[in-house]
C-alpha cells in the first residue's frame, strides 16, 4: 500500500455491495460512487467524511477526474487547520490551473479564518500588498496605505470616522497593478474590498453569538485581493486599481456615535443610525476613490449584511447592480465557475429607503438588522457614491463566504466563494 491515500472514482455507480454510501474502501485508499446528478456535491460531501476520519494528505488517481470534481474535492477536504493535503491529476494545464487555484483560495481562506489580534488594519493592507507583489511580475505594482489622520487630508471621512474608536488606525490600501509599462495607461477596472477587521459592532454592539465570528469581516478584502491575484497568475494584462477599506469597529470615548452626521468627499451627508452597519459607510469612500481612477468597470465585495444570508441562506452570494446587462453578465460566468450566485433587485428609488431629517441620508433604518430590504437599502446607499446611473458598477455581498460552524459540505471558517466569480468578470473586461 502507497503512503498517500488514494481516491478514484466509479461513475455511474449502481447499489451494490455498499448500498446506497457516496463511498468505500479500496486496496490503496477509496473509490467515490457517482451518480448522473449532482457529482459535484457528492464529491464535496464526500471530501469531508474523508477528511473527518483525520486524514492529512490524499492523492486524486484516475482518468476520470475533471477540473472542477477536483476542485470540489478540495473545497471539503480543506480546513481552517488545513489548508492543502490534496494532490492534483491529469494534464499540465489542469493542474497548473488547480494550482493557482489553491494558491490563491489558500490565502484568502488563512487571511480571513486568522485572529482579529493578529490582523490589525494597516496588517490587513500590508499583507495584501505582499500577496500581489510576490505574484505579479517586477515593476508591475505600486501601492499606498493611508492610515489615521492621513485619510481624513485625502478625504475620506467614513473610513476613518469607522475606525477612529480603535488604538489600531483604520488604512485605505491604494494598489495599482499597470502590466502594460505605460505610466498613462487608463485603468481597466477597479476592485473595492471591505476590509473589516473586527467588528463589535460599535455602541450598536452585537450580541456575543454575533460577534464571535466578527474576525470574518474583512472577508470582501480578501476575496477582492486573492481574485486579483488569480487573474494576474492566470495571465491578466490590464491595468486594475484595488482598494482596501480597513478598520476595527470598537467602541471607545473616540468611536463614532449614533446621530453623527458624515459628510463624505461627494458631498453627500449621512446620518448614523446604526454604527454596525460601518460596512457600507467605509465602501463608500473605496467607491468613490476607484470612480476617480477612471475604470469602466467597479466591483465591490463585502460580508456586508444578515439580510443577504436571511434572504439567501449561506451557499449563494448575494449581486446587485443598476447596469442589467453587466450584471447578466456576471451571473453567466458565476455559472460558468460553478460558484452559486443571486441577483436581488436594485432600483435608483431605493435610495430613499433610509431618510433623515438630518442629513440626505441615513446609514440605515432604525430597526434590527436595518428592516426589510436590508441588504438592498445597503446596495442603494452604495450606489450614491459611483457614477449617476450605476453603469459598470457590481455590488457582491458575500453571504457565503464564512461558515460559521461547519457542515456536510464545509468546514467551519472562510470558503473563498466569489473569487472565481469576480476574478472571470475582471478578466472579461474589454
Amino acid at each position: 500500500m502507497t503512503d498517500i491515500i488514494e481516491i478514484s472514482l466509479q461513475l455511474d455507480a449502481v447499489e451494490a455491495k455498499w448500498g446506497k454510501a457516496l463511498f468505500s474502501p479500496v486496496a490503496n485508499g477509496f473509490q467515490i460512487h457517482l451518480t448522473a446528478t449532482e457529482q459535484q456535491r457528492t464529491v464535496q460531501k464526500v471530501a469531508r467524511s474523508i477528511e473527518s476520519m483525520g486524514l492529512r494528505q490524499v492523492q486524486l488517481v484516475g482518468s476520470d477526474w475533471t477540473l472542477e470534481l477536483q476542485w470540489a474535492f478540495y473545497q471539503g477536504f480543506c480546513s481552517a487547520k488545513k489548508l492543502g493535503g490534496v494532490g492534483f491529476t491529469g494534464d499540465s494545464n489542469t493542474k497548473q490551473h488547480l494550482e493557482q487555484l489553491a494558491k490563491c483560495f489558500s490565502w484568502a481562506k488563512k487571511i480571513v479564518n486568522d485572529t482579529p489580534e493578529n490582523l490589525a488594519p494597516v496588517t490587513l493592507a500590508q499583507q495584501a500588498v505582499d500577496f500581489i507583489q510576490s505574484i505579479a511580475a517586477k515593476d508591475t505594482v505600486t501601492s499606498q496605505i493611508l492610515q489615521g489622520e492621513q485619510l481624513l487630508a485625502h478625504g475620506w471621512q467614513g473610513l476613518h470616522a469607522v475606525g477612529r474608536g480603535s488604538s489600531r488606525p483604520p488604512a485605505m490600501l491604494i494598489l495599482d497593478f499597470n502590466p502594460t509599462g505605460d505610466n498613462n495607461a487608463e485603468t481597466a477596472a477597479a476592485l473595492v474590498g471591505k476590509g473589516i477587521t473586527f467588528d463589535s459592532g460599535g455602541y450598536s454592539i452585537k450580541a456575543s453569538e454575533g460577534m464571535a465570528t466578527m474576525k470574518c469581516d474583512m472577508g470582501g478584502a480578501a476575496t477582492v485581493t486573492a481574485a486579483l491575484a488569480l487573474a494576474i497568475l492566470q495571465g491578466l494584462n490590464k491595468r486594475v486599481r484595488l482598494v482596501l477599506c480597513c478598520a476595527e469597529n470598537l467602541i471607545s470615548g473616540n468611536a463614532y456615535k449614533l446621530g453623527d452626521v458624515i459628510t463624505y468627499k461627494n458631498g453627500t451627508t449621512v446620518e448614523i443610525l446604526n454604527t454596525d452597519a460601518e460596512g457600507r459607510l467605509v465602501l463608500a469612500d473605496g467607491l468613490m476613490c476607484a470612480t476617480e481612477s477612471g475604470a469602466k468597470l467597479i466591483i465591490d465585495a463585502a460580508t456586508l449584511t444578515g439580510a443577504a444570508i436571511m434572504a439567501l441562506g449561506s451557499e449563494y452570494n448575494a449581486l446587485f447592480s443598476l447596469d442589467q446587462p453587466l450584471a447578466q453578465k456576471a451571473l453567466a460566468l458565476a455559472e460558468q465557475q460553478h460558484e452559486l450566485t443571486w441577483q436581488l433587485p436594485l432600483q435608483k428609488w431605493h435610495q430613499q429607503q433610509c431618510p433623515s431629517p438630518y442629513a440626505d441620508t441615513a446609514n440605515s433604518r432604525a430597526a434590527k438588522g436595518g428592516g426589510a430590504g436590508g441588504a438592498i437599502n445597503a446596495a442603494a446607499f452604495l450606489s450614491r457614491f459611483v457614477n449617476e446611473d450605476g453603469k459598470g458598477w457590481l455590488h457582491f455581498d458575500l453571504a457565503a463566504a464564512f461558515n460559521s460552524s461547519a457542515n456536510g459540505y464545509w468546514a467551519a471558517g472562510a470558503t473563498g466563494m466569489g473569487i472565481r466569480t469576480i476574478s472571470a468578470t475582471l478578466q472579461s473586461q474589454d
